[in-house]
Parts: C-alpha cells; sequence; structure tokens
C-alpha cells in the first residue's frame, strides 16, 4: 500500500469537503444538525472564521489523492471581532434552528479548556477509516507543535489512538438535550 503522505494545505474547499465527510457519523455533528448536507458549510465555517489564517492545517494524501486532514490553532489563538461576526453568520446559516446548541457546545468545551498555552487540535478526519491516516496526521502535527497539546474527542474509539500519541482524559463532557458524551484530552509538551 502507498504511503501517506502529509502537506501543508490551504485549500478550505477541499479541506471541508473532506472533513464533511469524515465526521458524516461523527455524534457530536449530528447532535448540532441532523442534516449532512450541512456539514460543509459547518467545517467550512470553522476553517475561515474559527480558525482563521493562524490555523496549521494538514492534508494527508495517498497517490496524489485528499484522503484526510487535520487543523491545529496556536498557542494563544483568539477570535478577532470580525471572525466572530463571520463565525456567528455561517453557523446560522449552516445550524439554522439548532444555533443554540452550538452556543452550548462553546461554552461547555470552554469549562475545561486548559488554561496555559496549548496548541488546539481542532479538527482531525480520514475519509478511509482503519487505514493510518490519523496517525500520520497525528504524527506530522506533534512532530511540529513546541507547546502542550489539547483536543476533544467526540468518539470514544478513538481515545486509544490519541493515547498512544501520549494524549490524557482529562474529564468527560456530556451535552444536554440528549447529546453526546465528549473526551476532553491534553498531552504535555
Amino acid at each position: 500500500m502507498p504511503a501517506i503522505a502529509v502537506t501543508s494545505s490551504h485549500d478550505r474547499e477541499l479541506v471541508s469537503s473532506l472533513l464533511a465527510q469524515a465526521f458524516v457519523e461523527d455524534p457530536v455533528i449530528r447532535w448540532l444538525c441532523p442534516d449532512p448536507r450541512h456539514d460543509k458549510q459547518i467545517f467550512h465555517t470553522l476553517l475561515r472564521w474559527v480558525h482563521g489564517d493562524a490555523a496549521s492545517i494538514d492534508l494527508a494524501t495517498r497517490d496524489g489523492v485528499p484522503i484526510g486532514a487535520a487543523v491545529w490553532d496556536p498557542p494563544g489563538h483568539r477570535l478577532t471581532a470580525t471572525q466572530q461576526l463571520g463565525s456567528v453568520w455561517g453557523f446560522v446559516r449552516a445550524l439554522r434552528g439548532r444555533i443554540r446548541r452550538g452556543s452550548i457546545l462553546e461554552q461547555e468545551f470552554g469549562k475545561v479548556r486548559p488554561k496555559e498555552p496549548h496548541w488546539y487540535l481542532g479538527q482531525v478526519g480520514a475519509a478511509v477509516k482503519g487505514v493510518g491516516i490519523g496517525s500520520a496526521l497525528l504524527s506530522a502535527g506533534l512532530d511540529r507543535v513546541d507547546a502542550p497539546a489539547y483536543l476533544e474527542s467526540s468518539n470514544e474509539a478513538n481515545i486509544p489512538l490519541y493515547e498512544r500519541y501520549g494524549f490524557v482524559v482529562t474529564t468527560e463532557v456530556t451535552l444536554p438535550y440528549g447529546g453526546p458524551t465528549v473526551w476532553p484530552m491534553y498531552r504535555r509538551g
């Protein structure tokens, strides 16, 4: 099987499509928006407005074919007022009547995120599961970061993968309205 290559990307359209594919069965995405036709808009909003130009976006390819992506925010990343407005507009379009859930999600995660500077792994997703794409993306990202790292795992099955890279579950967050459980994870630098 050909090797997985990981390079940097600025192609938000491509990465939004890949992440929408990768997260189509994700419990948090489905809790936010039951209709997968809006997933690409969710990820485009995250890439364009929430992560913005400061993000490090990794693209995994095999034989030149895009197969996965990861998005990292650097330590100290904060949204500007323009980014906040853009993200509200994008999420209103994507989530429609469930915009309140997006606000709840951010409030709940904000309570448990580390206070010290850290890299934030916002998304890591593979279009094909179980062939090493997530491992390749994690390796490339962690080779580059120079501080602690943090993520929220929305799938309990992924916890062992993150643990292999030094992440440790710090708590559990169960989202309201019958929402899923999410596992915040931290890795010392």
